[in-house]
């Protein structure tokens, strides 16, 4: 059995709030390989990471992130259903940080169509920050992929692919990995991809059934809420 890399779907999230600083570091310590987040863009062009498009706040107060400040946006502690600690929006340079520092593999998806200007800057900063070779763009918008193989070629790429989604075979034709919903992923699926030299990473595998089905087939990554380090 060879050697699965196991990603953290928003830091640690299932006991810290997910794309936090706290969330990543816990999953540095949790013996997670690498951490998926979720980029967004402010008003005043500061990328920061949200899965949802509002900022929710422990005030019950909320802000969309693409109208409000970096400065607005961090003035408040965020809603923190997780534990008893202040925790702010997480900047994408932070989050770049944590994973330098402890040799992670970033698994990072681009919320919504991003301009060629914008992934120019989200993976400039990659490449200034930590190393691009250490990262993996995901993204269901395949016009995000293309931009970013034109600007940075050596970026390895990921079709994120779920139910309802369909055509995965497109990757085929630009050397596209998969980033499959765990429910739908297939060993003929898999094979398709590895015959071809490209990865295959599922999400999100939660419960002991399917991490223990996942464990024992061919898959590169495995993104989990829950699930760390392990040997393989």
């Amino acid at each position: 059995m060879k050697h699965i890399c196991m990603i953290a779907h928003r830091g640690y999230s299932s006991k810290f709030l997910m794309n936090t600083e706290q969330a990543f570091v816990e999953a540095a310590k949790h013996g997670s390989g690498g951490a998926e987040t979720d980029v967004r863009r402010t008003k005043d062009g500061v990328y920061v990471l949200s899965h949802d498009a509002e900022a929710r706040f422990a005030d019950g107060t909320e802000l969309l992130v693409a109208e409000a400040t970096f400065a607005e946006l961090t003035a408040k502690p965020l809603k923190n259903d997780k534990t008893d600690d202040d925790v702010y929006l997480c900047t994408f340079r932070r989050y770049l940080e944590v994973m330098r520092d402890n040799d992670m593999v970033c698994f990072v998806e681009l919320k919504g169509p991003f301009t060629d200007a914008q992934v120019g800057e989200v993976f400039a900063m990659v490449a200034e920050v930590y190393d691009l070779k250490k990262c993996i763009l995901q993204s269901f918008d395949f016009d995000n992929l293309l931009r970013a193989r034109a600007q940075f070629p050596e970026l390895p790429l990921m079709l994120t692919y779920g139910t309802g989604e369909s055509h995965y075979e497109r990757c085929f034709d630009y050397g596209f990995s998969l980033d499959i919903d765990y429910a739908i992923v297939t060993e003929e699926i898999i094979r398709q991809f590895h015959d071809r030299g490209l990865e295959v990473a599922v999400w999100t595998v939660n419960t002991p059934e399917a991490f223990e089905r996942f464990k024992q087939m061919d898959v590169d990554y495995i993104e989990s809420d829950v699930y760390g380090g392990f040997d393989l």
